[in-house]
């Protein structure tokens, strides 16, 4: 006569704490015998009593997430002690950062390319050697300033290269920009 063990094998859990897997096993459905090291770092890191508090304190839909939290953070602390999950956001963190930099510095390229495509007789001087700038020449200033200091500014007569996302839906007679006019 066969042992009911061979039929179903215990959970992780219960395999690792040498204990008998009962049916009701809070921890059989979340701990399979096939990933034993899950259970293993759940329980190095935070103790195979308070995970079953946690559990059992929990609502069941809310149990799977809880123990794929737990499981994420015991494996992170694994792999780095000291600052566990928290190091991977700061690089998470520090990498946003970067690339958003990166953008940026791109828009700002852009805002050159768009501003050297402008005639050269908004740019040259008027004729009197008057240092007077054109309207052009200080929505190129501004423009580049703008950029440099990291912000982003489309001059209003030098359309981008390229279209961006909230012009699609404007019309070109501006008609539609903020609802005005269909009270």
């Amino acid at each position: 006569m066969a042992s009911s063990s061979s039929y179903n094998s215990p959970c992780a859990a219960c395999k690792f704490l040498r204990r008998k897997c009962m049916p009701g096993c809070i921890f059989a459905p979340y701990f399979p015998p096939e990933e034993p090291q899950k259970f293993a770092n759940v329980h190095k890191i935070f103790g195979a009593s308070n995970v079953t508090k946690l559990l059992n304190e929990l609502l069941p839909h809310q149990r799977e997430d809880a123990v794929n939290s737990l499981a994420y953070e015991a494996e992170a602390r694994v792999r780095d002690p000291v600052y566990g999950c928290v190091g991977a956001i700061s690089f998470l963190q520090r990498q946003v950062q970067r690339l958003q930099k990166e953008l940026d510095a791109a828009n700002a390229d852009l805002i050159r390319f768009a501003c050297n495509e402008i005639p050269t007789t908004l740019a040259a001087p008027p004729p009197g050697g008057t240092s007077v700038m054109a309207p052009g020449q200080r929505q190129l200033d501004f423009s580049r300033r703008m950029a440099n200091e990291g912000g982003f500014y489309q001059s209003p007569g030098f359309p981008l290269p390229y279209s961006l996302p909230w012009n699609d839906r404007l019309s070109g007679n501006g008609s539609d920009e903020g609802g005005e006019g269909n009270m």
